[in-house]
C-alpha cells in the first residue's frame, strides 16, 4: 500500500477514464497526487473517490494496529485546472502543485484527444488540435517538471500514448502522427536522461473502455447503422482477446513503471492491447 510513499505524482487528464484510474492506482500506492485537467468538476469527482478509498483504508489500518495509517493520512489529491496545450497554464498549474505537495517526482502525461477523418478531409485546425493536446503538451509538461524530476532520487515520466503510436489505423492520420511523435519523444528523452535517476517510458493502450471509445462507437453507429453492440464489437475485434482494455489494466502498467525497482525500464513503449499485433 505504500510502495510510492514520499512521491508526488502529477497526472494530466486526471479526471476521467485512464487518467482517473492511474490517479487511483498511484494513490493506492501512497503517492501524493495532483490531478490536472480542464474540467474541475471531473477532477473533484475523481479526488472524492480517492479520498473515500483512503478513508476506508485508514479505518482498516486502525484495525490493523495503525500500521498503514501514517502513509495514508496526508496524501490527499490536489486538483488544478489547466489547458495543457498552453505553456503558461502548465507553468501555473505545476507551481500550484508544488505549493500543495512539494517537488514533482512522477509525471504522467495522459491528456489526449482523438478525431477521425479521411486524410483528404483533414483540416489545418483539426491537425493542430490533435497535435497540440497529444504532442505539444508533452513538451510543455515534461519541461515544466524536469528540474524537479532531475533532483529526485527516483524520477519518472510515463506518457500514455496508444497503439496508434506503434502502428497505423484508418482515418486517423493526425492522431497516428501525434502518437508516433509521443513514442519518439519518449525514446529520445530516455536516451538523453539515461545517466540520471530519471526514466521515461510510454504505455500504449489498445481500444480502451473510456469516453473516447464510446464516442468512436457512436460514430460507427451513425455512419454504418450498426447497433451499439455491433459497433462495440468492431473495436473489440482489434484485440485477440476480443474485448476492450480496461482503464485499470493501463493503470497497473503505469504503476509498475513508476516503482523504484523499475529503473531498468527506460525508453520503452509497452502495448496494453491484449496481444494485438504491432
Amino acid at each position: 500500500m505504500s510502495r510510492l510513499a514520499g512521491h508526488h505524482a502529477l497526472i494530466t487528464g486526471g479526471g476521467t477514464g485512464i487518467g482517473a484510474a492511474i490517479a487511483q492506482a498511484l494513490g493506492a500506492e501512497g503517492a501524493k497526487l495532483t490531478l490536472v485537467g480542464r474540467r474541475l468538476e471531473k477532477l473533484e469527482e475523481t479526488a472524492d473517490q480517492i479520498r473515500s478509498f483512503r478513508a476506508k483504508s485508514r479505518k482498516s489500518a486502525t484495525a490493523l494496529e495503525g500500521r498503514l495509517s501514517t502513509s495514508l493520512e496526508t496524501n490527499e489529491a490536489f486538483c488544478c485546472t489547466a489547458d495543457v496545450t498552453f505553456r503558461a497554464e502548465v507553468d501555473r498549474a505545476f507551481a500550484q502543485a508544488r505549493e500543495a505537495h512539494g517537488p514533482i517526482t512522477i509525471l504522467v502525461n495522459n491528456a489526449g484527444a482523438a478525431e477521425a477523418a479521411p486524410f483528404g478531409k483533414v483540416t489545418e485546425d483539426l491537425w493542430r488540435r490533435i497535435m497540440a493536446v497529444n504532442l505539444d503538451a508533452l513538451l510543455h509538461c515534461t519541461q515544466a517538471a524536469l528540474p524537479d524530476l532531475l533532483a529526485a532520487q527516483s524520477g519518472r515520466v510515463v506518457t500514455v500514448a496508444s497503439t496508434a503510436g506503434l502502428k497505423p489505423y484508418l482515418y486517423t492520420a493526425p492522431y497516428v502522427a501525434a502518437k508516433h511523435g509521443a513514442v519518439g519523444l519518449t525514446r529520445a528523452l530516455a536516451l538523453e536522461l539515461a545517466k540520471t535517476q530519471v526514466t521515461a517510458n510510454a504505455v500504449c493502450p489498445g481500444f480502451t473502455d473510456t469516453d473516447i471509445a464510446a464516442e468512436a462507437i457512436a460514430k460507427i453507429q451513425a455512419s454504418t447503422g450498426r447497433s451499439e453492440e455491433d459497433a462495440r464489437g468492431a473495436l473489440a475485434r482489434f484485440s485477440p482477446q476480443n474485448r476492450l482494455v480496461t482503464p485499470e489494466e493501463v493503470a497497473n502498467a503505469v504503476v509498475w513503471l513508476c516503482l523504484p525497482e523499475s529503473r531498468g525500464m527506460n525508453g520503452q513503449a509497452i502495448a496494453v492491447a491484449g496481444g494485438e499485433v504491432m
